[in-house]
Order: structure tokens, then sequence, then C-alpha cells
């Protein structure tokens, strides 16, 4: 990848108190990383150099206050002013949260108004964060408000790549949330990103049950029968591939997935316990659906292991591969459209 054709990754910092700092750093100290794109992070000047100095780290970075002096084939360090902060590794404050807050937005915003390419972030705490600028359950319905766009919480490894038709709500709203709409707006949202962003010319979905035994025809619930069922046949006829509902309890096996190209599940940890389970530190957390891409490490803040320095960067490292293969993949696919749609119009002037 020739210097012109290098994305500039905007990167969030994160809880200030969790692991995010440390695995940016131990990320973008890797040759491999440092070569494949241009790196933005939001952090102030003065943390950056504690953290630097608490790594052991010989980083070298380009300070900068304005985005317009971001250099290429460097790592930029967005200088932003903000209340003194003194990180405590392995807690959680209200500071913390009001810090991770300004440098996601600094870095959202890097990436709207055209600064920056993509968004790879660090863990936040979900809960010292809210305030009444980010009262969302978590970063994937923020990029939602900020960007615009339908988004889809998409897990991704080589071998799996798992969505949610809900996401972060209580586990006893799923079955009223459940409706035909909403299953057909996320397999409309998997189907694209895998033809968009993965290059998949022809998806195939495997649709997870809601109840055990995907519900065992009636007997164990109806979402199946009264929802699930009519909304793939629906989806059929119109020519997408899509199959199940498949019990959860039986369908991840290598053998099953290896027959599909990504699964829908019908609530949070139905995909997610299987998704981490096979991915391990390898998982990403991508945010499909949205006219920007964003990746992220498919973990939390992990206080417990924030003061010990040796948190694994492998699920960052992946974000950030994930998300410049994802950038190219999408720009590949816009330039093909945009040749296609030039040659059409050639065609009918003849």
């Amino acid at each position: 990848m020739d210097n012109k054709n290098k994305p500039i990754i905007a990167i969030s910092l994160g809880d200030p108190n969790g692991i995010g700092p440390e695995i940016i750093f131990k990320s973008l100290q890797r040759k491999d990383i440092q070569s494949m794109a241009t790196y933005v992070v939001f952090v102030p000047g003065n943390l950056w150099s504690f953290y630097r100095k608490r790594f052991d780290s010989k980083l070298a970075s380009n300070q900068i206050e304005n985005l317009k002096d971001i250099q290429s084939n460097k790592l930029n360090v967005f200088n932003f002013k903000t209340d003194q902060f003194n990180v405590e590794f392995g807690e959680s404050s209200r500071e913390g949260g009001n810090l991770a807050f300004e440098s996601l937005t600094l870095a959202t915003n890097a990436v709207k108004d055209g600064f920056c390419d993509l968004l790879v972030t660090a863990p936040i705490n979900k809960a010292n964060i809210q305030s009444k600028n980010f009262n969302f359950p978590g970063h994937t319905e923020f990029l939602e408000n900020a960007w615009g766009g339908e988004n889809l919480m998409f897990m991704v490894h080589e071998n799996i790549k798992v969505g949610l038709v809900t996401q972060h709500i209580p586990l006893k709203d799923v079955s009223a949330t459940l409706t035909g709409k909403a299953i057909s707006k996320k397999l409309d949202a998997i189907y694209t990103s895998l033809k968009l962003d993965f290059g998949i010319r022809d998806p195939k979905i495997a649709v997870m049950g809601l109840n055990p035994h995907a519900g065992d025809n009636g007997l164990l619930g109806k979402e199946e029968l009264d929802v699930i069922i009519p909304t793939l046949k629906n989806k059929l006829e119109k020519g997408m591939k899509v199959f199940g509902p498949y019990a959860s309890d039986s369908f991840f096996t290598f053998d099953k997935l290896s027959m599909f190209d990504a699964v829908l599940a019908m609530y949070h940890d139905q995909g997610l316990i299987p998704f981490k389970t096979l991915a391990g530190m390898e998982g990403v957390n991508f945010t499909a659906g949205l006219p920007f891409v964003r990746t992220s490490p498919d973990h939390g803040v992990a206080y417990d292991i924030a003061k010990e320095h040796k948190a694994d960067e492998t699920s960052m490292v992946e974000a950030l591969y994930a998300a410049v293969d994802i950038f190219s993949m999408r720009k590949m696919n816009t330039e093909l459209e945009d040749n296609a749609l030039k040659i059409s119009s050639n065609q009918r002037r003849r």
C-alpha cells in the first residue's frame, strides 16, 4: 500500500483507567501496524506522556492541536484540552467517563468531517460515561446517532461472524422487541455488509431461534412460528439465502459455521457467548450499516488487570487490521460501482 492510499485512522482512548491506553501503545509499537496506516490518537498531551513513561514506550509522536496538521506515516497525538485528570488504573470514575467521552466525540467528528477515514475505539465503561450528552447503551448506538445509518453490531472473525437483532437490552424485553420488521432490517444489514465490506458475492445467513430447541414447533414458545419463520420465508421469496431458525445450543460448531457466511442471533448473549468462545482474542466488534467504518476490540475495560501491564493487545491489533481491510473493500466496491455507472451512462448516449 503506497503512502497516498494509506488510510488515516482515528483512535479514541477509551476509559483512561482501563487497559485501553496499554493496548493502544502495544499495538502501535508493532512495525506491521505502523506501516499500514497513519494514526491519530485523541488524548491530552500530558496524559500521553504519562502513559508513554508508564508503559516504558519509545513511541515517537507528532503532537497536534489542529487536525489540518496531521502528518502522514507518523503517529499523531491530538492534544485536546481538558480538566486535570489523575490516572488511577483499575478505578471507575466520573472523570474517567468524561475524558473517554471527550476523546470519543473528537475522534468521531474527525471522521465525519473528513480529517480521518475510519475509527477504532478502545473500550469504554458504559456506566461511568453516561451523561446528558451520552445517553446510549454503548458505542454502537452513539455512532448511529452521530453518523446516521442503521447500525448493526457485527462481531467478526475469520471463522465466525455474528450479528444481533437486539443488542444492549434486558433479557426480559427481548421477546417483545422481536418483530418481523426488526429481524428483516438486521438481515438486510448483514447481507449488505457481507457484500460491501467483505466481498462475499452471494451470502448465506443462518438465523437462530429465540427459544430452546427453536421453540420445538410451538411447544416451548411461539416466536419462531409467529415471527421468525414468516420473516425468513419472505426473504427467501425475494432471493436472499437465509436459513433457520436453528437451535442455538447445537448450532455453533465449526462444521455448521463453515456452511454459512454469517449468523443472526436474536439477543446479545446468544450470539456473543459462542463468538467470544470460538474467536478468542482475535474477535473484532465491527459496527456495520454506518457511512464510516468503526471497529473495536471485543472486550471491555478490564479494570482487574489494568494495574498489572499484562493486557493482551491481540484484539486491538485485529480491530486495526479489520478496519483497514473493510475500508479498502468498501473503497474498491464504490470505485467498481462508479465505473459501472459511467460505462452504462456512456452506452445509453450512443
